[in-house]
Formats: structure tokens, sequence, C-alpha cells
């Protein structure tokens, strides 16, 4: 069995309102991108890694996957307009037989550790598809909205909830044919578990961690760089 990654890494990042793509800003004297990338070429049962840029950004990637000793196990790719766009585009390369394992993640999530990943492959051997999450501990409200705001309508039990992370995880024609069924149906998902799951299958949960945080915006940027200076410390 083989396992492959994909890394979408085509937005444009205009909530971080930076002069450049949030992923290619420097944490700790490192692209972003390249944070993650290093994550999952350092786990050995990984075959492939494939990250979907922008067609003006290819160069650079290739450039900086130089850089940093890996461009063998990467594979960069032109990305789309959107998140699922890109996915396919990778998707779309992966020489995979039906029963190897994809995984995507998002590229400004760059302090995801081995640990989880390793776990997050062993769900999906188990379960077909698996995705990393973490409990919700505040209150959750189910609201309206309106021309004046919102109006709450439900609480929703916070142990029924779960905060979702990546990377997730399946079985490559699994992925696939959901993907496929979604470009028919003019569906776009918020991630690859959406797509999944709105083609009738269930997704495991694999116990993620509050360092595994998303940059979008500038104060995740600066608590990204405490946690690695932590991590550096240990």
């Amino acid at each position: 069995m083989q396992v492959f990654a994909i890394l979408p890494a085509a937005g444009l990042g205009t909530r971080m309102a930076g002069p450049q793509p949030k992923q290619f800003l420097s944490l700790g004297g490192i692209p972003i991108l390249i944070h993650s990338l290093r994550a999952f070429a350092a786990v050995p049962r990984i075959t492939q890694i494939v990250v979907a840029v922008r067609k003006t950004e290819m160069d650079r990637v290739q450039a900086q996957i130089a850089d940093h000793g890996f461009a063998q196990r990467v594979q960069v790719v032109e990305g789309g307009d959107n998140r699922q766009e890109s996915v396919a585009h990778a998707l779309a390369v992966i020489q995979a037989a039906p029963d190897d394992i994809v995984l995507v993640h998002d590229a400004v999530r760059p302090l995801i550790d081995a640990a989880t990943i390793d776990r997050t492959i062993d769900a999906v051997g188990e379960h077909g598809a698996a995705i990393v999450g973490v409990p919700a501990v505040d209150t959750i409200k189910q609201v309206e909205r309106t021309a004046h705001g919102a109006i709450v309508t439900a609480t929703l039990p916070r142990e029924s909830i779960v905060y979702a992370q990546t990377p997730q995880g399946f079985r490559f024609s699994l992925l696939k044919s959901a993907f496929a069924e979604a470009t028919a149906d003019g569906f776009i998902g918020t991630d690859e578990a959406s797509v999944v799951e709105r083609a009738g299958h269930r997704v495991a949960v694999v116990p993620g961690s509050q360092l595994n945080l998303k940059i979008t915006q500038p104060g995740d940027l600066e608590l990204a760089e405490f946690y690695l200076q932590h991590q550096r410390a240990r």
C-alpha cells in the first residue's frame, strides 16, 4: 500500500492582508509551506507529496523545495481557482491503486506532527476515510442570519461537535469517485470530508491538537511563532 499527500497551496490568503500569499510568509525563517512539506517528507510511509500552487508560483516553489533537500519526493502541479480544483489537479497526477491512501493537508498548518500523520494513515486503513479533529470547548450556537444581524435558533451540544483540522485521509478510489460525483453535480465542499460525506461515506475522527493551527490571520502567525520557539526549546 502506498500513501500520497496533497497540499493545496494556490490560495491568495486575502484575510492575512500581507504582501504575498500566507503560505509563503516566513515562520522561524522558513516559508510556511516548506514547514508543512517537510513534516510530510519526514514520514517514511509517505511515498509522494504533491503540492498545488498558482502557475506564477511554480518556479519559486520548485526552487524552495530543491533548496531544502526533498525535491525528489515532491511534485509541483498547477492549482485551480478553489481548493477542490487544486486537489483534483493533484489527484489527476497520482499513480495510485484503488486501496492506496491519499492525505490532504492545509498548506498553512505548518506545525503538524508525524504522530498525527501516522494516526491518520492508520485510521484510513481501518475506516476508509478519516480526518483530524479537536473537541469543541466553546458553547456552539446555531443562528439565523437576518438583515439586522444573527439570531440564535439553537444551542448545539459540545460533545457532538469537533473542529475539523487536516490532514484528511481517504482511500484513493473513494476520494476520486466522490470528487467525480461532486464535479458532475456542481457541488463545492468546504473540505474533502464534506465531499466524501455527501457521497454517503462515513468519516472517522482522529484526535488532533491546538498546535496544529491554521494560519489565516496575522495573530495566527504570532501564535505559530510562539509554538515553534517552544518546540525548539524542548
